[in-house]
């Protein structure tokens, strides 16, 4: 027969934490409050609508100038540098468009609520296994591609600065600032490193403290 001290040191037979009415219920609320930001991300669904109208504008744009390219109406000819700007256009709002819905999926998945599409054919892979810090490095690299985007489309339009070229699009670029553009670039790589580096730390930890304990279990 097992002694009373035996007994209540077992955690599977010690009884449970008990709480005051009033602890209990300021928990729950705040529990609660993380509904607060479920209109945020109906916001940023509203902002996805927006992007879509967005894109179909460029879209629509893009088809025309190459229209009248081809037939060259009113005078217009097609340019390369013109239409490979205005794709790069297209790509930067459609990257957008996944950033948010990153953002809005993962985020709501991990704060608010579970969404409850496990089994779904429609499921997004990292969807089953996203938490904060694999969200943080999916977010870093998503604006790592944005940026890359916008880069490319600063080195399209700049031409060659040591000639005083214009630029295709007849925007006014410098030397400090294309600099400094790649400068913010290279430092969004380097903070998505440091993420997945610290995320990589994180899970060693974990995996090391799972094995010692089950070799604690063991003995």
């Amino acid at each position: 027969m097992e002694s009373p001290a035996t007994h209540a040191g077992n955690p599977a037979t010690s009884s449970p934490t008990r709480y005051s009415a009033a602890t209990a219920t300021l928990g729950a609320f705040i529990f609660a409050s993380r509904w607060l930001q479920a209109p945020l991300y109906l916001g940023l669904i509203i902002a996805q609508l927006v992007y879509v109208i967005v894109f179909g504008f460029d879209l629509a744009h893009l088809i025309e100038n190459v229209w009248k390219g081809i037939f060259h109406i009113d005078g217009a000819h097609l340019d390369e540098a013109d239409i490979m700007l205005s794709v790069l256009g297209l790509i930067d709002v459609v990257m957008i468009a996944n950033l948010l819905i990153m953002v809005i999926i993962g985020g709501y998945e991990i704060f608010v609520s579970r969404i409850g599409v496990e089994g779904h054919p429609d499921e997004p892979d990292w969807l089953s296994h996203v938490n904060a810090n694999l969200l943080k490095i999916k977010l870093a690299i998503s604006i790592i591609s944005i940026s890359s985007i916008h880069l490319l489309k600063t080195f399209i339009e700049v031409a060659d600065l040591g000639l005083n070229t214009p630029s295709v699009t007849g925007e006014q670029y410098t030397e400090r600032g294309v600099f400094w553009q790649v400068i913010i670039h290279l430092s969004f790589i380097v903070s998505a490193l440091a993420l997945a580096w610290i995320e990589k730390l994180s899970h060693s930890v974990a995996q090391s403290n799972r094995r010692k304990r089950n070799g604690d279990d063991e003995h």
